[in-house]
């Protein structure tokens, strides 16, 4: 059944000061200060778009290991963030799920992940720059097979494999333990639950990360 919801994006300089905000899990130096994603779903032969939508995140704990570990000499995963999956595990209610929370350490149910298609750095005003900033747009599109079936949870991951099919995932225990060795492990940085959304083989999907730092 279609789905089309439109909210309006705000600029980079109010994500800012959202991320300010208590819903955030407060972060330290290198951690990022704010997530929001763009989900838009069309249909691949007209273009139709058959879902838009546009949402805060939660940033993980394992954002901070990750962080941590780039600003040493021995990052656990020396690429960083790399990919993004997307799955059907989110908890509850199958149009209202779970919140997500700060210990989420991988994806209940992952169906797919993929490399990024496009990184683009953006100024305070939200405009795209050639130049390094603290605000970097991270997109993913998946072709009509691919991320197929009843979407509702989604993650940016910095993988211990750069091959999409090997999976490392550190399971989502309460409560978080920070004893854990993340060496060989795939790291979450963001996380976000959302109602199902069924993605058909007919569909591409494009998914757009905004991180604040």
């Amino acid at each position: 059944m279609r789905q089309i919801r439109r909210e309006t994006m705000p600029r980079a300089r109010e994500e800012l000061h959202m991320g300010l905000n208590l819903r955030f899990a407060e972060v330290g130096l290198g951690r990022p200060k704010h997530g929001r994603i763009i989900f838009d779903m069309r249909d691949a032969r007209t273009g139709e778009q058959l879902a838009y939508w546009e949402q805060d995140n939660i940033i993980v704990n394992d954002a901070g290991i990750l962080a941590a570990s780039l600003f040493s000499d021995d990052a656990v995963n020396p690429d960083g963030l790399v990919m993004l999956a997307v799955g059907t595990g989110a908890t509850g209610p199958i149009l209202n799920p779970d919140a997500p929370t700060a210990i989420q350490r991988s994806l209940n149910t992952e169906i797919e992940r993929k490399p990024f298609s496009s990184k683009v750095y953006r100024n305070s005003s939200g405009i795209a720059v050639s130049t390094r900033t603290n605000i970097v747009d991270y997109t993913t599109t998946f072709g009509e097979a691919e991320a197929v079936g009843p979407l509702n949870e989604m993650a940016l991951v910095s993988t211990a494999s750069p091959n999409p099919a090997i999976t490392n995932p550190i399971p989502t225990v309460f409560p978080y333990d920070e004893t854990v060795d993340v060496t060989g492990k795939d790291l979450l940085a963001n996380y976000l639950t959302f109602g199902c959304i069924v993605k058909p083989v007919t569909a591409t999907l494009s998914i757009t990360w905004r991180l604040t730092f």
